[in-house]
């Protein structure tokens, strides 16, 4: 008679490219396997706090801001109030 000991768990890391069902299947076939539930990742987003307004940037805000850090938004570099302002008047 087998005695009843408490289950074990295992975290097994896969790479994104693999097929998760295939491995799923895999592990169903090992002997004393009970249950397999897939983890749940931290898919979130950072986002930004304004402590002026005590709320957080919205995701148009975030995306504009990613797009600048990652160098697919153009920007502009105006050292000086007068430089803006006629920059401005050139539009």
């Amino acid at each position: 008679m087998a005695t009843m000991t408490s289950p074990r768990q295992v975290l097994v890391t896969i790479d994104g490219s693999i097929n998760l069902a295939n491995v799923t299947r895999a592990i169903r076939m090992l002997r004393g396997v009970t249950a397999i539930v897939p983890a749940k990742t931290n898919t979130r987003k950072p986002r930004l706090y304004d402590p002026e307004t005590g709320e957080y940037l919205n995701d148009k805000t975030m995306k504009i801001i990613e797009d600048v850090r990652s160098g697919k938004e153009h920007t502009y570099d105006i050292g000086s109030m007068e430089e803006f302002k006629a920059w401005c008047e050139a539009l």
